[in-house]
Parts: C-alpha cells; sequence; structure tokens
C-alpha cells in the first residue's frame, strides 16, 4: 500500500502514471507523425498535381503552337493551283503563239487562249488580296507594305519589258530613253494591286463581323470595293465613248530612212485600232515612242494576208498598221481595276461562308451571270471583245471564266481531294513570280544562250530545239509545242517542285 504522504504529493502510483505518460507521449508522437505524413502525402501529391498541370499546360502550349504553326503554313491549294495555271498558260501563248496563230493574241476583236493570261492574273491578285487582308492590325503599315509592294512591281515591270532586257533572244541590255516603254504586264498588275489593295485597307472598319441572311448580302458588306470596281467602269466608258480622237501621225524608222505617217480621225466612241480613245489617251500621257512596237493588229486581215499569222504587210494597208499601239495602257488598264474587283469578291466569299456548297453557289452563279452579260454585248455588236481595249464585255467574259475555272479547280482540289494531279501547279504558283522572270521572261534561257561555241547562234538551247524536238519530228511546228511543253513548262514545274522542297520561294 502506498504512503498517503507520497500520493498527496503526487508521488504515488508512479509507475502506473509514468507507464500512462509513456503511453500519452507515444501516443502524441505517433499522431504527430502520422500528421506528419499525411501532410507530406499531400504535399507529394500537391506537387505532383501541380507537375501535372504544368506538364499538361506545356502540352496544351505546344499543341496550340503547332496547330498555329500549321494555320500560318496552311495555303489555299486552288489559289496557288489557278496562278500555277496562269503562268503555265503565258509561257505556252508566248513561246507556242507563233508557231499555233491561234492561240496567240487576237489581232483585234475576240478572245484566245492568250487573252485570258492577263485578267486571270488580275482575277487571282484580286483573291489573294482578300485573304492577305483579312485582317488588318494597323492601317498606315498596310499601307506601307501595299506602296512597296507596289512599287517593286513597277520596277521590275520596266526592267523586264521596258526594253532594258533582251532576253532571250540579244545578249545586250540597255535601252534609249527616248524609246523606254512605261507599261506593261506587271506595270498594269501593280496599278490593279494598289487601287483595289487600298480600297480593302481603308474600309477595314467598315467590314462585317458576320454576313445579314441572303444571296446579296456579299455583295452590299463590301459596297465600297464595288463603288471602287464602278467607278474605273464610269471613268473607261465615258472616256473611251466621250473623248474627241483627232488625227495622228507617227515616224517609222527603216534603217537609215525615216517615214511619216498619218491617221486620219476626226471622231469619238469609234472602237476600231485606228481611232479609239485608248491608244490616244496613251499617245498624250506617255508619248508615241513610249508605247509598244509590235502591236497583234498588225496581224489583222486589213494588214495582212497571213492572217491570223504575222507577215509582210498588204500593198494596200492602212497606215495604222505600222504604228505602235499599247496593250497595257492608261485607260485600258483602269477598266482592268473591274477585273481584281471581281477577284476580290472571290475572296470574300472564300472568307465568309465555311460550306462548299454556299461557296460554290455564290462563285458558279456570278461566273455565269458574266458569261451571259459578256455574250449579249458582244454579239449583239454593243461592245464586242477586245483584249487590246480591255472592253466592259471582255472584262465580263474573262472574269466570268476565271470563276468558272476557280470553282472547277475548288471541287477537284478541295472538294473532292485530287491534289496530286495538280499538285505541278501548286508548286509553280507558290514560285509565280521566280517562273515569270526566269521562265516567262526569258531570262534564264538568255543566261543559258549567253554561253555559246564561236557563234551567239550555236548555244544549248538552240541545239535542243533543233536537234531534240525539230528533227526527230520533221516538224517545226510540232517541235515547238513539244519543247515549250517538256523543255520549258515541265522543267520549270520541276525546279519549282525542289525549291518548294527547300522551303525557296521569291516574293516581292
Amino acid at each position: 500500500m502506498e504512503d498517503p504522504k507520497k500520493l498527496e504529493e503526487g508521488f504515488g502510483y508512479q509507475k502506473k502514471n509514468t507507464s500512462e505518460e509513456n503511453i500519452d507521449i507515444t501516443s502524441h508522437q505517433v499522431n504527430k507523425i502520422a500528421t506528419n505524413r499525411v501532410d507530406n502525402n499531400n504535399q507529394e501529391l500537391a506537387s505532383n498535381a501541380n507537375q501535372q498541370n504544368k506538364l499538361g499546360q506545356t502540352l496544351q502550349m505546344e499543341e496550340e503552337e503547332e496547330q498555329l504553326s500549321i494555320k500560318k503554313n496552311k495555303r489555299v491549294a486552288t489559289l496557288d493551283a489557278f496562278r500555277g495555271l496562269t503562268i503555265v498558260l503565258m509561257i505556252l501563248v508566248d513561246d507556242a503563239g507563233g508557231a499555233y496563230a491561234k492561240i496567240d493574241h487576237s489581232p483585234w476583236n475576240g478572245c484566245t487562249l492568250a487573252d485570258f493570261v492577263m485578267p486571270f492574273f488580275l482575277f487571282i491578285v484580286g483573291v489573294a488580296i482578300a485573304l492577305a487582308l483579312k485582317r488588318v492590325p494597323k492601317v498606315s503599315a498596310a499601307i506601307k507594305k501595299v506602296t512597296l509592294r507596289t512599287l517593286k512591281l513597277l520596277f521590275w515591270g520596266i526592267i523586264l519589258q521596258g526594253g532594258y532586257s533582251h532576253a532571250p533572244y540579244e545578249l545586250v541590255y540597255g535601252v534609249d530613253m527616248k524609246l523606254i516603254r512605261w507599261c506593261g504586264i506587271l506595270q498594269r498588275i501593280a496599278l490593279v494591286y494598289l487601287i483595289v489593295a487600298l480600297i480593302e485597307i481603308l474600309t477595314t472598319k467598315m467590314r462585317p463581323t458576320s454576313l445579314t441572311p441572303g444571296h446579296f448580302s456579299i455583295f452590299t458588306a463590301y459596297k465600297w470595293q464595288w463603288l471602287g470596281g464602278f467607278v474605273a467602269f464610269v471613268v473607261y466608258m465615258t472616256t473611251i465613248y466621250g473623248l474627241y480622237v483627232p488625227d495622228w501621225s507617227f515616224v517609222v524608222h527603216d534603217g537609215d530612212s525615216t517615214e511619216r505617217y498619218t491617221v486620219k480621225c476626226g471622231m469619238m466612241g469609234h472602237l476600231g485600232p485606228a481611232c479609239n480613245a485608248v491608244g490616244y489617251v496613251d499617245r498624250q500621257v506617255w508619248g508615241i515612242n513610249h508605247l509598244y512596237n509590235q502591236p497583234v493588229w498588225a496581224r489583222s486581215k486589213a494588214c495582212t494576208l497571213s492572217y491570223p499569222a504575222a507577215g509582210t504587210f498588204r500593198d494596200d494597208a492602212p497606215s495604222w498598221c505600222r504604228a505602235p499601239f499599247e496593250p497595257e495602257g492608261l485607260l485600258s488598264s483602269i477598266s482592268a481595276i473591274m477585273s481584281g474587283t471581281i477577284g476580290i469578291h472571290y475572296g470574300h466569299v472564300l472568307i465568309h461562308f465555311k460550306g462548299h456548297g454556299e461557296r460554290l453557289k455564290q462563285w458558279i452563279s456570278l461566273g455565269f451571270g458574266l458569261l451571259i452579260i459578256a455574250f449579249i454585248l458582244h454579239f449583239t455588236d454593243a461592245i464586242p471583245l477586245n483584249k487590246q481595249l480591255y472592253s466592259f464585255s471582255y472584262v465580263c467574259f474573262t472574269a466570268g471564266a476565271a470563276g468558272i475555272v476557280f470553282s472547277g479547280f475548288y471541287i477537284l482540289i478541295d472538294v473532292l481531294g485530287m491534289r496530286l494531279p495538280f499538285i505541278w501547279l501548286e508548286w509553280i504558283g507558290m514560285n509565280a513570280m521566280l517562273i515569270f522572270v526566269l521562265g516567262a521572261q526569258g531570262i534564264f534561257a538568255g543566261f543559258i544562250n549567253g554561253w555559246y561555241f564561236k557563234n551567239e547562234d550555236n548555244n544549248l538551247v538552240n541545239w535542243i530545239q533543233h536537234h531534240v524536238f525539230f528533227d526527230v519530228w520533221k516538224s517545226q511546228r510540232v517541235g515547238t509545242l513539244l519543247y515549250v511543253i517538256f523543255a520549258e513548262i515541265t522543267f520549270w514545274a520541276v525546279i519549282a517542285g525542289i525549291l518548294h522542297r527547300f522551303g525557296v520561294y521569291w516574293k516581292l
């Protein structure tokens, strides 16, 4: 029995209390350890969760960047294929048109395969403008970029078609500034691109985010673009029918001799070669010595017995047969703005309508509508199809044809997925400027011709033409066509494919 005094002092039951205290301490330590373990586990779980979240966010960011990169690098296949087709047509008609006059430019009224090239260029430029300027973060920067690109086009146009370059047939460079040609293909594209792009940029705040229901809502949504085209139409029509064209004269230099010819006019509203307002405006603005001196009207029935091919002039040929004329002149280029306006409309449809059926309904209906207008104007002799004048019927006919061809490419390539048969056109379209300069303008062939043996005609290009194509097929016409198809078009398709493989593109 324990001492009561010890119990009072608290020392009684010492063994039992010690044991209980140990149990309490042990229990407390266990609880503390358990709590620490739970906390550690929670921290580990939280850390793992954070790591998983970070990993998930990283993967999501990488996926978004990859998708953004794909979207950024994704090109509209139909756009490239159509542009490539235009380059191919240009090479074909320029280099084989001499052998097959039926595909060369029409001497005056009418429309041949060659006459589709320029409006097809302008059409696809319009489509590209709509896609490139879909968003304009800063108007001043966009205007600066468009202006710079316009100046580059003008520069290359004057170099290639102003008379400085004589490739591929003459191994000389340089031009007499008294005879320089100021107009040309790239110059016309530059003017149309500048006007259409500026209207698109300056009206960026007026664009709708969504279209109202209705087939014609896309037209009203971009009324300022159509107003720009309408202004070009009014300026062209009032000038060509309302401007008085007086008599004019020109001088032909033949060796050491010169002869002056006079063309009698004194009229307005004339749509023939001699007295139209298109030629008169260019003679007044640029000067007659700065116009194209080999006009296609020299192949007309009135000028040569070799019609539709080129040949010697008839004895009774009118004086204007020998005169210069600018096919890419100022007034006709104002009319060409309408081709770019129609092209940008097709681009707007591509942006706003997401379904294939809706897009095709818009495109095909407008294309056939334009063709119907062109047929009515041409076959009633109201406004004949004429590429040299860039007549309104010609605008409608070529733009309608471009819309139908573009729609056909879209069905085959983007809807049905038949991309492989047209991949070579895509390659060419991706490097259109490079192939235009080196191939269509003969710069590369001129470079090859510069490496000759003994005389300039004894070069690799001429050897291939004569020994591989002309002599084998026993026909210069067939040999010329095959040379253009295989030694030029196929060659540049392969080059374009290689450049695409290595990601090399030349852009202005």
